[in-house]
């Protein structure tokens, strides 16, 4: 803890520290592979919505990218995936990186953020039961692990079922 880390948009220089993180931090290349097949999504892809957290030397150690979804017909975005080397678990990075990439999202004007994950984890960006606001997915997952989060109080969560882009295979 105490580091400070910097954050931004990625970069083109960054695509290989990108998914070399999404390498060492998963126990399956399914997620770096994942992240490259959104890339290469036009429908899916925001630029600007993919931003890491690096280290003093500007070296990526953390990734969040955000992408574009719906809620039924409804444009939001997914949170996924999320991800930080090994070494620098823990010490915010991820942290850094996920409020960087919501905080881009507001200022595009993106109003609604999905994300399918650790319940214990993405409450403390403000996500809450995606269930409770009357947002489901076509699959089964553990109710609570489905989350959502409005970007601004003036427009509030629609209901429906979460259409993923076509690289997630939902």
């Amino acid at each position: 803890m105490g580091n400070t880390w910097i954050t931004r948009a990625e970069t083109s220089a960054d695509i290989t520290a990108i998914r070399d993180i999404n390498l060492a931090a998963f126990p399956t290349p399914a997620e770096a592979d994942l992240v490259d097949s959104l890339r290469a999504d036009p429908t899916a892809w925001i630029a600007g919505c993919s931003l890491v957290a690096t280290d003093e030397s500007d070296r990526p150690v953390a990734h969040a990218l955000l992408t574009r979804c719906h809620i039924d017909s409804t444009p939001a975005l997914c949170l996924a995936p999320c991800a930080v080397r090994p070494e620098q678990q823990r010490a915010g990075a991820g942290t850094a990186a996920i409020h960087a990439a919501l905080a881009a999202a507001r200022s595009m004007g993106e109003h609604h953020v999905v994300v399918l994950g650790h319940p214990a984890y993405y409450p403390r960006f403000g996500f809450t039961r995606a269930s409770t606001h009357g947002i489901g997915l076509s699959i089964d997952v553990p109710d609570d692990a489905l989350m959502a989060l409005s970007l601004d109080a003036e427009h509030p969560l629609p209901s429906g079922t979460v259409r993923y882009a076509a690289a997630f295979g939902i």
